[in-house]
């Protein structure tokens, strides 16, 4: 499914622990160093919220009950990819994507990088609010910094209420 300009509809998945002050950061499998937060297409029918918990098990193996919504970006935000990726991928130009934010509610035992039949991750950590920003691919670079503004003030006390301590952007 993509929209009118060619963009599909996708989900972003900012996971932070239990104290909140560390998020998931996850690198995807068979691609050497390249990490990135969970993120999935909204297939056709299918609510932004079944989306956001089918790819939360899917690459993260966790459940509803796992997590707790703390928040979700007010606007969508949107990536082009490059065109090798775009070549292989044929059919959308980019991402469109909303954005959430959850906090784990269980132990870090219950995330499971291989719950579906094609895991997109083969290692996890949980990192600082800000440190994806100068991590992920280059062309998300701007989509990740906007999301991560606009979540920053939910995220807790030590990160979105502390100026000093988001990057110049």
């Amino acid at each position: 499914m993509v929209d009118a300009h060619l963009y599909r509809p996708n989900v972003g998945i900012i996971i932070s622990n239990s104290t909140q002050d560390r998020v998931l950061w996850a690198r995807r499998i068979g691609e050497g160093n390249k990490w990135q937060f969970p993120q999935g297409g909204i297939d056709d029918g299918e609510s932004i919220e079944e989306a956001l918990f089918r790819e939360l098990f899917e690459e993260a193996g966790l459940r509803s009950a796992d997590v707790q919504i703390v928040a979700s970006t007010n606007h969508w935000y949107r990536y082009r990819l490059p065109h090798k990726v775009r070549h292989r991928l044929k059919g959308y130009l980019g991402q469109n994507q909303k954005w959430f934010l959850l906090r784990m509610m269980t132990e870090d035992s219950r995330i499971k990088l291989d719950a579906s039949q094609s895991p997109e991750f083969d290692s996890w950590r949980w990192v600082s609010f800000w440190y994806p920003l100068n991590q992920v691919a280059y062309f998300k670079r701007d989509v990740y910094r906007q999301a991560l503004l606009e979540l920053a003030p939910h995220f807790g006390s030590a990160i979105g209420g502390d100026q000093k301590q988001r990057p110049e952007c």
